[in-house]
C-alpha cells in the first residue's frame, strides 16, 4: 500500500472514520493537521479559490460532538473535504476559474456539496479550476498558477487541478473533481492519484451537460467508494440522474475474481498525440499483472478517429465561444489568451457543421460502447505523455493542437462509461504515470473493485509515496 507520513493528514478517509469510531483520532484534531499543511503549502500550491477553515472548525466540533454521542451523520463524518470551484456552495461566487466572468453566487449548493453536508464531512473550501475548465493544467487567467505537490515546476493536469494538488499535497483525504473529457482523470495521472469518472447520471448535477459528470479524486479506491456512495445520492434536480444503487465501501467486501475477467488491453486511441514509450510500457506492466494472475487479456484495436476528435473539439469551441461572447467586451480581454484563440479560431463555423459536430459525438458513442462492450474491463493509458511544465495551458505548451491528448479519456465522457485512473508507474526522473481503468456502462462498482485489487497486488515501485512531510518539516 502507499507510503505515508502517518500524521493524520495523510490518512485516508476510511482510516479516519475508523480511527473516530475507536477515540483514537477526533475530527477537530484531523482539521487542525490538515489545516496546518495547508498554512505551508498553500502559498506554492495556490489550490483553493475560497478556504474556509472558520466554518470547517464549526463542522469539525459538530461532527467531534456526534462522535461521542455514537452517532455520526453519516460514512464520512469528520473528514475533511474539498469541492471544485464548479460545484456551487451557497453564497460562495462562481467565476469558473475565469477573469472575464461575473462570478454568479448561488442562494442554494449544488447536489454534490448538500451529500456531502449532510453527511457530516468536513468542508474546507472550494478548489481551483482553469478559463472555464476547457483547460488540462492548472493555468487560470483568474487564479493564475496551481503546481503539483511532488514538484511545484510540473503541472497539476486539470481542469480539476485545485483538486488534485489537494489531494496530493495532504489537504485531506476526500476530493470533489468535475469530468467533462478527462478532467478528473489527466490530474490523476499527473499526480498518482486513484480516481473515478462515474457512469453518465451517476452524480447528480444541478447543471447536467453531455459527458459531464463529478467524482472523487483521492488517493485510493476504499476511499473513492466511500465518496461515491455518499455524492451518489438522488436529487430531484438532476433530471439526468441514474436510480439509486448500492455503492458503499468496497471493503471489507466480496474480493474480485481476477481469474473471471475479460479484459481489454488498448494501447493506440487511434487519434491523437502519439504515447510516449514509457507510458506504453508502464501500462503494459500493469495489464502483465492482471494476465499473469488469471485474467484474460485480449489486445483491443483503435475505436476512436482523427475526424471524431476533430469535431468534438470544434463543438465545444462553439459552446465556449457563446459563453465568451456573452462577456462584455472589456471583460473578453481578461479571458486567458489561449482560451480567446481557442474560441476565436471558430468563428466562422455555421450551424450545419455545429449539428454534424454533434452527429459525430453520436457516432463516437456507438463506437466505444459497441467495443468495449465484450470486456469486463479495458486498460489504457490515461494521456499519451506525463506531467509538462506548470506554466503551460496544454500538454504542449501555448500552441493549439485542439484536443490530441484526450483520445483515451473522452470516449467514456461521451458513452457514460465508468473510467478510473490509479498510478501504475514513474518515469526515471519521477514523473507518475497513470493507468485507465474503464468498464461497461453502469458498473461502478466493478471498476473500483478491479482498482482495488490493482492498489494491492501492483509492484510497490508502483505504488506512490505520497509528497505529504512529517510534522514541522514543511516550508513554503
Amino acid at each position: 500500500m502507499p507510503h505515508t507520513s502517518g500524521r493524520p493528514a495523510s490518512l485516508t478517509a476510511t482510516e479516519l472514520v475508523a480511527a473516530y469510531a475507536s477515540g483514537d483520532l477526533s475530527p477537530v484534531d484531523v482539521l487542525h493537521d490538515v489545516a496546518d499543511v495547508i498554512e505551508t503549502r498553500e502559498p506554492l500550491l495556490n489550490a483553493f479559490w475560497r478556504l474556509d477553515l472558520e466554518g470547517a472548525e464549526a463542522a469539525a466540533r459538530e461532527s467531534e460532538a456526534r462522535w461521542h454521542r455514537g452517532e455520526p451523520a453519516g460514512p464520512i463524518d469528520g473528514v475533511p473535504v474539498t469541492v471544485k470551484e464548479n460545484l456551487g456552495r451557497a453564497g460562495v461566487p462562481m467565476p469558473f476559474g475565469n477573469a472575464g466572468v461575473e462570478p454568479v453566487v448561488p442562494t442554494r449548493s449544488s447536489p454534490v456539496v448538500e451529500r456531502v453536508e449532510e453527511s457530516g464531512g468536513v468542508v474546507l473550501g472550494s478548489t481551483v479550476m482553469p478559463d472555464w475548465g476547457m483547460l488540462s493544467s492548472g493555468v487560470s487567467s483568474l487564479h493564475g498558477i496551481t503546481r503539483s505537490p511532488w514538484d511545484p515546476s510540473l503541472t497539476t493536469g486539470g481542469s480539476s487541478s485545485g483538486a488534485g494538488a489537494a489531494a496530493a499535497g495532504g489537504y485531506g483525504p476526500l476530493h470533489v473533481g468535475t469530468d467533462i473529457g478527462g478532467s478528473i482523470r489527466l490530474p490523476g495521472t499527473w499526480l498518482g492519484l486513484t480516481t473515478l469518472k462515474p457512469s453518465a447520471g451517476r452524480v447528480p448535477l444541478d447543471a447536467p451537460y453531455l459527458g459531464r459528470v463529478a467524482g472523487p479524486i483521492v488517493r485510493s479506491a476504499a476511499d473513492a467508494a466511500l465518496l461515491l456512495s455518499v455524492i451518489s445520492r438522488p436529487d430531484p434536480r438532476d433530471w439526468t440522474s441514474l436510480p439509486p444503487a448500492d455503492l458503499h465501501a468496497i471493503l471489507p467486501g466480496e474480493p474480485v475474481d481476477i481469474r473471471r475477467l475479460r479484459i481489454g488491453l488498448l494501447l493506440d486511441a487511434g487519434c491523437g498525440l502519439p504515447v510516449d514509450p514509457v507510458v506504453a510500457h508502464a501500462v503494459e506492466a500493469a495489464a502483465a499483472l492482471f494476465a499473469d494472475s488469471g485474467a484474460e487479456v485480449v489486445p483491443l484495436s483503435p475505436f476512436m478517429t482523427p475526424r471524431m476528435l476533430r469535431d468534438l473539439d470544434e463543438f465545444w469551441r462553439v459552446r465556449s465561444l457563446t459563453d465568451f461572447d456573452a462577456l462584455k467586451p472589456e471583460a473578453r480581454d481578461r479571458v486567458l489568451p489561449f482560451i480567446r484563440r481557442w474560441v476565436l479560431a471558430v468563428r466562422d463555423v455555421d450551424g450545419p457543421s455545429v449539428l454534424r459536430d454533434y452527429a459525430s459525438i453520436m457516432s463516437l458513442q456507438q463506437a466505444t460502447v459497441a467495443a468495449t462492450e465484450p470486456f469486463d474491463l479495458v486498460l489504457s493509458p490515461v494521456a499519451p505523455m506525463t506531467a509538462f511544465p506548470a506554466a503551460w495551458p496544454m500538454p504542449w505548451g501555448d500552441d493549439d493542437q485542439g484536443m490530441a491528448h484526450i483520445g483515451f479519456t473522452v470516449p467514456y465522457n461521451m458513452s457514460g462509461q465508468p473510467a478510473a485512473s490509479v498510478n501504475c508507474g514513474f518515469t526515471p526522473d519521477g514523473r507518475t504515470i497513470g493507468l485507465q481503468v474503464s468498464g461497461r456502462r453502469f458498473d461502478d462498482l466493478g471498476v473500483l473493485r478491479g482498482v482495488d485489487w490493482y492498489e494491492r497486488h501492483r509492484a510497490s515501485s508502483a505504488a506512490p509515496r505520497w509528497p505529504i512531510p512529517e510534522r514541522g518539516t514543511m516550508r513554503p
